[in-house]
């Protein structure tokens, strides 16, 4: 029986397989749990959770606080204006010092790529789980991703995913490619030049830069908002937003002609409205975006469980 014996999740380009498989059973599990008119177990009862978002979040911050407290753990909440990094602390020094008060995870998000697994390596008594580090990955959003996929279309293999939008800056690109390739799907990934970074295939999928060809036979469009934060400034990489969304924009017009009459529609959010998405599609039969954001609860459960050397099945735990 496969396991997930890491001490860390920092990313998926970590995993083989087998690994991500397990996780995504068991948040199956997890998704049951979810589902019932009381959503607590104790299975993390006296373990203690520590979100340190050193970068702006909604859904995944709230998402793993809701996972922690429905496993009964102790969670603290750690944001970039109340830590001492307003003060010129370190990351490193935060951290160490988070760890003298034993917490048994911390779950970070830094917008420098890399933070975790620097953080992984200098805390070997403590668990770190990455929930977004700069343009590197965000495994967890990646691991709900294919479990909203599975559920959907039942597996991976023969399947086609296509990611459209500001490739060159998105973490959820780079762990969705790993996560999808490793479980046999074929990954596009389609956008202007500019925002497809060189070398982007290496990691296992074709680069479009029209919007037609990526889209047909494709089970999954994946679209991403441009993300203007992480534009440098002066930098143009389109001429406008009107531009953009007429180029590589979904709206139904492009479904009927281009794509499969069955494509799934996801977006990790937050949605711009009108650019990479029309409001009918973003809330159209085609979309599972709502699945996403619930399976990321279960995700997460699964993950917190897991990094803390669980081995029982999430159904046992809920018995317990």
């Amino acid at each position: 029986m496969t396991h997930f014996a890491r001490k860390d999740l920092v990313g998926l380009a970590d995993l083989d397989p087998d690994e991500i498989a397990h996780i995504l059973d068991v948040a199956d599990q997890f998704r049951d749990l979810n589902l019932r008119p009381i959503k607590k177990v104790p299975t993390l009862r006296g373990k203690s959770v520590v979100h340190l978002f050193l970068e702006p979040s909604t859904r995944t911050r709230t998402s793993f606080d809701i996972a922690a407290k429905r496993l009964s753990a102790d969670t603290f909440s750690i944001s970039g204006s109340s830590s001492s990094a307003t003060k010129g602390e370190t990351l490193l020094d935060t951290a160490r010092n988070l760890a003298a008060m034993h917490p048994d995870i911390l779950v970070v998000r830094h917008r420098r790529a890399g933070a975790p697994r620097m953080l992984s390596e200098a805390l070997p008594n403590t668990a770190i789980v990455n929930a977004g580090d700069g343009a590197c990955e965000h495994p967890t959003q990646g691991l709900l991703d294919l479990l909203t996929v599975r559920r959907r279309l039942g597996g991976f293999a023969g399947r086609t995913v296509t990611i459209v939008g500001d490739i060159k800056h998105s973490r959820v690109a780079r762990s969705a490619i790993h996560g999808f390739s490793k479980l046999g799907a074929e990954v596009r990934v389609c956008g202007p030049a500019t925002l497809i970074p060189p070398g982007i295939e290496a990691l296992g999928c074709t680069a479009y830069g029209r919007l037609e060809p990526a889209v047909r036979g494709a089970d999954v469009l994946m679209m991403l908002r441009i993300q203007q934060e992480r534009l440098h400034l002066g930098s143009h990489y389109f001429p406008t937003l009107r531009e953009y969304s007429r180029l590589f924009g979904i709206n139904r017009e492009k479904l009927r002609r281009w794509a499969k009459r069955d494509v799934v529609i996801m977006h990790p959010g937050p949605i711009n409205r009108g650019v990479e998405l029309e409001p009918e599609v973003a809330d159209g039969e085609w979309s599972v975006i709502l699945d996403q954001v619930e399976n990321g609860v279960a995700v997460r459960m699964a993950v917190l469980y897991l990094v803390l050397g669980g081995r029982r099945t999430a159904a046992s735990e809920g018995r317990a």
